[in-house]
């Protein structure tokens, strides 16, 4: 009876330490597959609303400089990023033909005026011997015939005719001479405003042909020093909230990979209405202005562009990575699992939303301001409700919420070597 009794004593003394660890174990394992929380605090301070956009820098205004006249370039007097006045010469077409045009029409014109003053030297011999034989007539009827009387007076008349058709020939050998003058010199090429040069499409020597079309000479951009334009193109679904801005007089802030670490700045100057297609996306040109004296924005640079919407400040603010962060239900309190099921209910809607009325989408739009933040509460993970705002890159506006500065929201689990040794 005593041997038994001592051997119920060792077994439950084995049993209590076999036990005894299994508890300890199960405590261990539980503690080690508990994860660790990534966490962001909810902090005040400004928010700045923002659309993003690309573009490309253009000149404010390109002025192509071509000729009107034909023939081989004698001379070119400027080059690539030249600085050139108003009027200035830029290059020369060989003036030869067109010289020795001027001197066979002012040849031509002075014909022509010779030819006025004889025509005029014989009018006026006509009108002294058609004068006479009128006053010999009237001395003596009979000794002037009615035939010598008319052979007079239209000799007379037909020399007026001539003068009237030599003065037309002085006026059109002049047009002539002008037209020759004005072709000569077009032979130079004049730059018709002050501006820099940022193209030039000739060489000395090459011939240009100006009978079928205008050869493109220079281009020339005014006033490239003192400001410049970005040509963004914006999404249909942000062009409101870009006008808006406009009306604001909202800053615009952008970046060029030239200059990847200098943030450049400007202003709205024009909206326009003409929307663009591609690819099934509608998108609407709009021109910002910034200055540049100091050259460091180029024609056809790619810049990218944020236009300041509104700015808040002082306000409380979530981080959108506690907006994003969607946990697994093994880890959420059972009170709020149900929450789980409604956001996957509102993913699936959300993927049925070409089938939704314009009323069903409006309300979608206004409910997804309506979202839930988690926290860590021991060992499980509890939701609470909130509604946002105004957001930027990294946070989103509180409006409604029960959630304080500096309350730790959990962003995602923490998979790091050191969380998992812990």
């Amino acid at each position: 009876m005593m041997r038994l009794i001592k051997i119920l004593i060792v077994l439950l003394i084995i049993g209590g330490i076999f036990g005894g660890g299994g508890y300890s174990g199960y405590r261990y394992m539980k503690a080690r597959n508990q994860p660790s929380w990534r966490t962001a605090a909810v902090t005040k301070g400004t928010i700045k609303e923002s659309v993003n956009a690309t573009g490309e820098v253009k000149p404010v205004l390109r002025v192509t400089v071509g000729s009107f006249v034909s023939g081989p370039i004698a001379d070119l007097f400027v080059d690539f990023n030249d600085r050139v006045e108003k009027d200035q010469i830029l290059a020369r077409v060989d003036p030869r033909l067109y010289q020795a045009a001027v001197g066979r029409d002012r040849a031509g014109l002075a014909t022509q005026q010779a030819e006025v003053q004889r025509v005029k030297a014989l009018l006026q011999q006509a009108r002294n011997e058609e004068a006479r034989l009128v006053k010999l007539r009237e001395a003596s009827p009979d000794f002037v015939s009615d035939t010598e009387t008319d052979q007079a007076t239209f000799n007379r008349m037909s020399l007026e005719a001539q003068l009237t058709v030599a003065e037309a020939n002085v006026e059109q050998a002049k047009a002539n001479l002008e037209n020759s003058e004005t072709n000569l010199a077009y032979t130079d090429i004049r730059a018709p405003v002050a501006g820099i040069v940022i193209d030039r499409k000739i060489d000395d020597g090459q011939t240009i042909a100006a009978q079928f079309q205008t050869p493109e000479l220079f281009v020339l951009a005014p006033d490239m020093d003192q400001r410049i334009h970005i040509y963004a193109s914006v999404d249909e679904a942000d062009i409101g909230l870009v006008r808006r801005a406009q009306a604001e007089v909202r800053p615009v802030t952008f970046t060029v990979d030239a200059y990847p670490d200098e943030l450049f700045s400007g202003s709205i100057y024009q909206v326009r209405l003409s929307s663009e297609e591609n690819q099934n996306v509608i998108t609407y040109p709009v021109i910002v202005e910034a200055p540049n004296q100091d050259l460091k924005l180029l024609p056809g640079m790619t810049a990218t562009l944020s236009f300041q919407i509104q700015e808040l400040n002082d306000v409380l603010r979530i981080p959108n990575a506690a907006l994003r962060f969607y946990p697994e239900k093994a880890w959420v309190h059972p009170d709020d699992q149900k929450i789980l099921a409604g956001i996957e209910e509102d993913n699936n809607q959300d993927l049925e939303g070409i089938k939704q009325s314009a009323e069903d989408r409006s309300a979608s739009e206004a409910k997804r301001k309506q979202r839930h933040v988690w926290y860590a509460d021991g060992p499980l993970l509890r939701a609470r409700p909130v509604k946002i705002g105004v957001s930027d890159s990294r946070y989103s506006t509180l409006v409604e919420g029960d959630l304080e500065e500096g309350m730790l929201l959990v962003t995602a689990r923490d998979t790091s070597p050191a969380a998992r040794a812990q």
